[in-house]
Formats: C-alpha cells, structure tokens, sequence
C-alpha cells in the first residue's frame, strides 16, 4: 500500500528544496548548479515506497532528489550538497545533485555521476550481485532484492544503457529500468533520442524483459505501473517501465527553455501531478484541514533543514587531497568506507609474506597470473573473474585457462562484448561486497570503458570515503615478441598513472607478478595490473612460483643490478633490454625496476640518484607526457643540486606501434640504443 500522505509530504519538501534553489539560493549564488525535479517527484516518491529490502539498491542521475529524499537523504543535506557545505554525501567535491546513501542495512542509493547513463551499468552489476550472494554464497537474506536503474529518456541513447540492457536480458538480472520520459534531453527532443521516441514500444520484443509504458503524471495509474513492475522483478527477470512525466522547470536553473512553443510550456504545467495528487488524497478522505497540517508541517521541516544547511561550516580546505587512496589512522587503523568492497565486510584474508619460498622449476608470467589467481579464488569465496572469452577458452592469452572448469561457471565467466559493461559491472558488484577481477583483453580496448573507470577511481574521493570500489582490472598489452600494431600493442599507462584513485602495477617478471597481483586482490583500492604481451613467455621473466604466501607491497622498486655511476628507471618489458644495455656498457650502472608507476617508490629513485648523479629513464609508452617526465620533473625539483648531467628519456617516438617488425623496432627503445646512452651520460 501506498502511503500518499508520505508521498504529499515529500513531494511538498522537494518543491520547497527546488523553489528555494531557483528563487533564493541560486540568485545569492550559494548554490552553483540547480537541477529541478518538478513533475518527475511524485512518480519517484511513489518507487521509493516499493525500494524497501534491506539489499535493495538505486542507480540514480541528477533528477533524482525526490528518490533519495523518501530512501533516507535528510533535507538539511538535500540543500547541504547543492551549496557546497561540509559533510553530507561529498563534503562539498561534487555537484550537489550527484548523491549517494550508503544506508546499512539499505536499500541504499549507488554513487551518482555527473556524466550521462554511466549509471546503467553499475547498477546491473548490484543486479548480479545479488544472484551471487544468494544463489552462490548461499545468503538468504538476499532473496527478494532487486537494483533499480533511473534514466531519463535521453539517457537511453547511451552505450550503458544498451550494455546493461544486454547484461540483464542474457543473465536474468532482478533489474527494473525506470525511464522518466520528459520529451526532452536539455533542448533535443525524444524521437532524435531513439525512433519514435518511445523506448518502450521500441522494446516490446526485446527477449527476457517485461517491458509497460505508462503516464507517470497521474499518481493512481504511476502506482500501479510501479508497483507491478516491482513485483515482477522480485519475482525473478528484468523489466523496463516507461513513465511520460512533464519537466516542469528548464533542465537546469540557467535553462530558459526558449527552444519550447507557449503551447507546449502550458500543456506541461496542466501535467503537474501536485494537484492530481491532492485530488486523490480528497477522493480518499482526507480532510482539508489534515492537507493543511501536512503542508504546515513539510514547511516546517523544510525551512528547518535550509536553516540547518546555511549554518554549516565550508569544507576543510587541508581536507581536499583526502581519502584519493584508502588511508589509516595515526596508530596505522584502517579508515574504512561504509560501503563497498570486502573491508567494511571484516573480511579476513590469509596470511601473507614479502618472503618468497620458492620452488624448484621456474615458471612464466602468465602461469604465474593464472596460479595466482587460482589460489585466491580457492581462498576468497567472493572473488569473481570474468571478460570475453575468459571462460572455457581460458582467455586469448591463456591466464585463465582451467579455472572456469575448477571453480565453475558462476565465480569465472565469460562477458559480452562491450568493455562498459565489463568494468560498469564490476563496480557495481565491488559497490555490493565482492571482489571483481575484469579483464580487458586489450590496453587499447579499455577506451569504451574510460568513463568507468575514471568514475571508479574518483567514487571514495568524491563521496568522501562513504564508499569504494576495489576491483583489479587486468589488462594485456604492449609490442608482442613478433610483430606490433596500433591497437593491441598499447602500453599507456600514464592515462591510469595520472588517474585519480587507481594504483597501477607493471609486473618485469613471475614472481613480481605474483606478488604484486596478490597484494592488488588483497588490498583496498581500484588496480590496473598490465600485463606486458612479450613477458607473458619470455624466458627472461621466468622465475620460479614463490608460493601461496608471496605478497610484495606497491610503490617499492627492485633494484635489479648496483652501481654508483648512473640511474638507468625503468618498468616492464623494458627491464631486459634495460639489464642487457647496462651490461653491454660496462659501466657501473644502478638499475632499478618499479614495478608500481602508481605509486611510484620516489625514494628509491632520488636515493639512487643522490648516489650516482646521473639519471636515465626508459620506457615503451610515447614520449611526450609519458610517465618518464614526471620521475624527470620529480628529480629537477628535489635532485637538481645532486646532478652532473641532464635527466634523459628513451621512449617510443609520438606515434602508434607498427605492425611491420623493421617498423616496430625502429620505434622501441633498443639495447644499443639505451647503451650509447648510458656512455655518453656518464661521459657528460
């Protein structure tokens, strides 16, 4: 049953909110961007009655105010976080209207984006993490949960739309995509957004998805669309409701809508469903004088909260580098997000070691993923992997070949193709509690996934460590043994290293690989670990299996060979030809592996460079903006009186690896190369 009191009452504290905004606050330029939910908020309030299991979760965007406000966001910090103030849901770093509710139990609202339909695919990946901690954990308390997905109809033109669409109507997700139809995406109108501009008859065959459209203006039918539409996905499978609503303000408070007819302007105000919603509540029995006292008191209480907003202090401005990275206390305790990941959870991973015990036969890089892999999913029940053609294939490169055999098809799991999905997914299933490990197929291949993953590594920073996402994405790439190209032959980890949020791990050999990989599955943030293509079986990189134990802690480099000389830096595929050059010079050179590019052990480096004076660095990324600048840039500012010669690069010249081997090895840092130098650096 609805409670339409409730829903008045709301309805009348989001008016006042956006009211205040656009008359007061905006004007007073204390809020900087206001988005109105007028005509959107009764349809909303009534979904936010139907969101009531404790696992239940909510994908929202910006229009989203009314939701949150019936799921637990207080009025003080519904107008807190449009004005910037401290605390919240951001403590003043994002966008007020980009919320979150990491309400515990939930249902809770997932971190929000300032981007459009990113919150499609993360919201599948709850979906399918509550079939993972019910049917494969063996959690019951996650029988009935659904995800919900709020999209505006422009929203639906978008590739996470179309990628979660496709992830719930193949898996059979408990998903409900709730499309709020306004006929307008800013100034475009709905048929330049999709054929017709009704997505729901667009849909009507779509395969495994109920799918009903109805008139979200009028309160009685927008209840029973919502509450059927609830009920068939809690009784298992997706569905797609589709709500016309009129969009009753301009898309945000500097919209004049200029682009809209009198006409249409005044067809949209008829459509208000505030007086439809009075109306039923008279045609129920409630009483003019009870209307009033809901009003007097949603006045009250909002003008309270507004009182209580503009009293807050601004933020810390020393606070704003905080919570990039998961942190500790000064007595070395973690500061856990509320939500997200295994470590709220309490968690428990075995023992480790920074203490190799190994074998006697050596083994290559990718055996030595594919064992690692291996061993923490035997141990971590919660761990999934998955990508395209991870499965019975064992993966194109084969790290993963056997396991979907050893731990079945639930825990390690071929995907669609569509990297939006991989990782939207895996954020998702990271936000519920699991431990995500996608894999990009190839470094070129994660740029459709860019938004999500920029979105992943900003989420603790932006909500203020509210919530994370730990989840490590492996990714192949670099030149292979015998030929290059401009697609899969992609290094570019500088776009990560530069990235907000993500540690990036490059692996020279088996036993870093080992290590590295299994503290990136035991830690608390978002990983990107590369996979370099002509390690996977180079003889070089072959060590042998340091054990189930072996963890090596990011941001400490490997100093491969000593000298006072000079400083050759180096990560990657680079490390041999590195190690060759220096032995081809037959200088005294000190080289160092770091193995992390995020962090990056800067101590070793200045240390080192301290010691010899010289410094050169190679890597296989271009050389314009590649990473090799920044440990530049770092040793002129903090090394510079130590020098007795220029800081030098050899890198890939700006341009793509080719495909023609002359070509290829015409561009990559070469052992004479890199050895000539060495000579004339020591020689300066």
């Amino acid at each position: 049953m609805i409670d339409w009191r409730r829903v008045l009452y709301l309805t009348l504290v989001s008016r006042f909110l956006d009211d205040t905004e656009e008359q007061r606050l905006v004007p007073e330029k204390k809020v900087l961007y206001q988005f109105s939910a007028r005509g959107h908020d009764v349809a909303q309030l009534i979904l936010g009655q139907h969101l009531s299991h404790p696992h239940d979760a909510a994908g929202a965007y910006y229009r989203s105010r009314p939701l949150l406000l019936s799921l637990g966001l207080t009025i003080a910090d519904a107008f807190a976080g449009p004005m910037g103030k401290s605390g919240g849901f951001s403590d003043g770093r994002d966008i007020g209207v980009v919320c979150n509710l990491p309400n515990d139990p939930g249902p809770v609202v997932l971190p929000m984006s300032g981007d459009v339909g990113s919150q499609y695919t993360p919201t599948a990946g709850w979906a399918q993490a509550i079939l993972y901690h019910r049917e494969v954990l063996g959690d019951a308390a996650y029988r009935g949960a659904i995800a919900c997905v709020l999209g505006g109809e422009a929203s639906i033109a978008t590739n996470g739309f179309w990628s979660a669409l496709t992830l719930a109507t193949t898996l059979t997700l408990p998903l409900l995509f709730y499309i709020e139809d306004n006929g307008y995406g800013i100034s475009v109108p709905g048929w330049l957004q999709t054929p017709g501009a009704d997505i729901a008859a667009n849909l009507a065959s779509f395969q495994n998805l109920r799918v009903t459209s109805g008139d979200g203006s009028q309160p009685a039918e927008a209840a029973q669309l919502i509450g059927e539409a609830v009920a068939a996905v809690r009784g298992g499978g997706p569905a797609l409701l589709r709500l016309t609503v009129p969009r009753l303000s301009g898309h945000s408070g500097q919209d004049t809508q200029a682009y809209k007819s009198p006409e249409l302007l005044e067809r949209e105000q008829a459509n208000d469903p505030l007086p439809r919603l009075y109306a039923l509540l008279g045609e129920s029995g409630a009483s003019d004088a009870e209307l009033r006292a809901i009003e007097a008191r949603a006045l009250h209480d909002a003008e309270a909260g507004l009182g209580e907003a503009l009293a807050r202090a601004e933020p810390e401005l020393a606070r704003v580098t905080r919570f990039r990275l998961a942190e500790r206390d000064a007595e070395g305790r973690p500061l856990l997000q509320r939500r997200g990941g295994l470590a709220p959870t309490g968690h428990v991973f075995p023992p480790g070691s920074e203490t190799p015990r190994p074998e006697r036969a050596r083994i290559n890089l990718l055996t030595a993923v594919r064992r690692t892999l291996e061993a923490e999913l035997r141990s971590n029940p919660k761990l999934l992997v998955f990508g395209e053609d991870v499965g019975p294939k064992g993966g194109v490169h084969g790290a993963t070949l056997g396991l979907q055999e050893g731990f079945g098809e639930r825990r390690v799991f071929d995907t669609s193709l569509s990297e939006e999905g991989i990782i939207g997914r895996a954020v998702g299933m990271a936000l519920a509690g699991l431990l995500p490990v996608p894999e990009i197929q190839f470094r070129k291949y994660a740029d459709p996934a860019t938004e999500q993953l920029n979105n992943c590594g900003t989420l603790r920073w932006r909500t203020n460590n509210r919530w994370a996402a730990p989840l490590v994405v492996r990714m192949p790439g670099g030149y292979a043994p015998k030929c290059g190209d401009p697609w899969h032959s992609v290094c570019g980890e500088t776009v990560w290293a530069h990235a907000t949020g993500w540690q990036v791990a490059i692996p020279s050999n088996a036993e870093d690989a080992v290590g590295l990989l299994r503290s990136a599955l035991r830690g608390n943030d978002p990983v990107i670990f590369f996979e370099h293509r002509a390690l996977l079986d180079a003889s070089s990189a072959r060590r042998p299996y340091p054990g189930d134990e072996f963890v090596l802690p990011f941001g400490r480099a490997r100093v491969v060979t000593e000298g006072n000389q000079l400083t050759l830096v180096t990560w990657g595929a680079m490390v041999e030809r590195c190690e060759a050059a220096a032995k081809q010079s037959g200088q005294a050179v000190e080289l160092l592996d770091l193995r992390t590019v995020a962090p990056w052990d800067r101590d070793a480096v200045l240390a080192s460079v301290r010691k010899t004076r010289r410094c050169l660095i190679v890597h296989e990324d271009t050389l314009t903006a590649g990473f090799g600048a920044e440990i530049a840039a770092t040793l002129a500012a903090e090394a510079f009186l130590s020098l007795d010669a220029p800081v030098e690069r050899i890198a890939i010249p700006d341009v793509p690896t080719p495909y023609n081997v002359a070509l290829m090895n015409a561009v990559l840092p070469q052992v004479d190369t890199i050895a000539m130098r060495i000579a004339e650096l020591i020689e300066f």
